[in-house]
């Protein structure tokens, strides 16, 4: 099979959706769960800006992740 140029468009169209969608949403949500109480304001500013511009794929994963604490354990 040979790779015409409608076939590596449609290709790269794939790839950077996947990307868009999919890999890039699923790592900002790993980092704000992981930096979300110690980030500073200019590095909770570029992580809203980020949330921002992969929108779509953020709110595609929002139903199936949970970014709540953990429920403390009180030793009363």
């Amino acid at each position: 099979m040979t790779l015409t140029p409608n076939i590596l468009a449609l290709l790269l169209y794939a790839v950077l959706a996947g990307t868009y969608l999919v890999v890039v949403p699923l790592a900002l949500y790993f980092y704000l769960s992981k930096r979300w109480y110690v980030a500073g304001s200019i590095e909770r500013f570029f992580a809203y800006f980020l949330v921002f511009m992969f929108f779509p794929g953020m709110i595609a994963f929002a139903p199936f992740l949970n970014l709540r604490p953990q429920k403390r354990e009180l030793g009363a």
